[in-house]
């Protein structure tokens, strides 16, 4: 079975160190937060010799209190990706469906395949609305749903979700990995809905991506069922502390969530007056449609100038690049190179 898996692919990762503008697996442009590093300085040798707790009860506590939530609601993870596989192995048996609209993330099939579960796309509606009743009818026993979702930076408003979530009799999972950059959330659905499970990350808001952890929202039954199948330790003893004093710092969190929130802005415009078409973004990236619909070209051309962004060589994305927002300067650095690769197509 696993021979017939093509696998998911990551963005690319250049050395450490080596000079290119980075724009293309969305990571947070800016450092973590100082409280974050000062943590892991002040870790113990002792803890890294013991294991850690195994339910990182230190982590749930702080982000309970951040959250509005009770701690049993919390199940930690290694990434968001971990929360996804526990919830896969939780909540879909063999020969199962798993539903998403699509395009979505491509990581999720991967998941089902590994359960050996049937996969399921349904097309976003118009404006990518949410296709409630072609997701219904698949029969699905879960749909998973990135919102804001990737790679289109759309978002489906949490009526809607609560809408699916009544009239659906299966698993509901919500990963709100992007949710920090937007101006909503799902949290509050998860008190009436024993069905949905929320995934969020510290790799984009809290600018952790080397770190990996995330986390899940649901009514504790649920996370105490999903407790049983995760690893025995799948958070390590400097993860927890990291991520505990990231969640408390929400201050400086939320001034890097502000600041790319301009910048999408700002960068949204300019590729507009340039003549790209710049779908509307909840996320910290944005997903543009290049000119003539040149999207290789456009990646191509960027990268040889040093300026990595995320093509998708897929049926209905070819004509497209997703974006990063970075620091002001990188963004000047993108939109420079864009411009240069349009002044190099007029003089070919």
């Amino acid at each position: 079975m696993v021979r017939q898996i093509e696998g998911y692919t990551p963005g690319e990762q250049p050395a450490f160190g080596e000079r290119v503008v980075k724009l293309n697996t969305n990571e947070n442009p800016f450092k973590p937060s100082d409280k974050v590093i000062q943590a892991i300085r002040e870790v113990e040798p002792e803890m890294l010799r013991r294991y850690p707790n195994p339910t990182a009860d230190g982590f749930r506590a702080a982000a309970a209190k951040v959250l509005g939530i009770t701690p049993n609601m919390i199940l930690a993870g290694n990434g968001s990706d971990d929360i996804l596989t526990i919830a896969t192995r939780t909540f879909l048996a063999h020969g199962d469906i798993l539903a998403v609209p699509d395009p979505t993330y491509s990581l999720y099939p991967i998941l089902a395949q590994l359960q050996e579960a049937k996969f399921i796309t349904v097309p976003w509606e118009k404006d990518y609305a949410l296709p409630i009743e072609a997701l219904l009818a698949t029969k699905a026993r879960a749909i998973y749903l990135a919102n804001p979702n990737a790679p289109t930076g759309t978002m489906v408003p949490p009526s809607k979700m609560a809408e699916l979530a009544r009239a659906f009799p299966g698993l509901v999972l919500i990963d709100e990995a992007y949710v920090d950059f937007a101006d909503d959330n799902c949290l509050s659905l998860v008190k009436d809905n024993g069905n949905i499970v929320i995934s969020r990350t510290f790799s984009k808001g809290y600018s952790l991506a080397g770190l990996r952890f995330g986390y899940a929202v649901a009514q504790p039954q649920v996370i105490h069922e999903m407790m049983k199948v995760k690893d025995s330790y799948n958070c390590d003893a400097i993860s927890i502390v990291a991520a505990t004093a990231a969640i408390l710092d929400q201050e400086h969190a939320r001034n890097s969530w502000n600041h790319v929130r301009e910048e999408r802005q700002r960068v949204s415009v300019e590729l507009s007056q340039l003549g790209w078409t710049v779908l509307p973004s909840h996320a910290n990236f944005i997903f543009a449609i290049c000119p003539e619909g040149r999207g290789r070209e456009a990646y191509q051309g960027l990268k040889a100038q040093g300026i990595l962004v995320r093509y998708f060589d897929k049926p209905g994305l070819t004509d497209k690049i997703r974006i990063t927002i970075g620091t002001s300067q990188e963004n000047n650095a993108l939109i420079g190179g864009i411009k240069a690769l349009t002044v190099a197509e007029k003089a070919a």
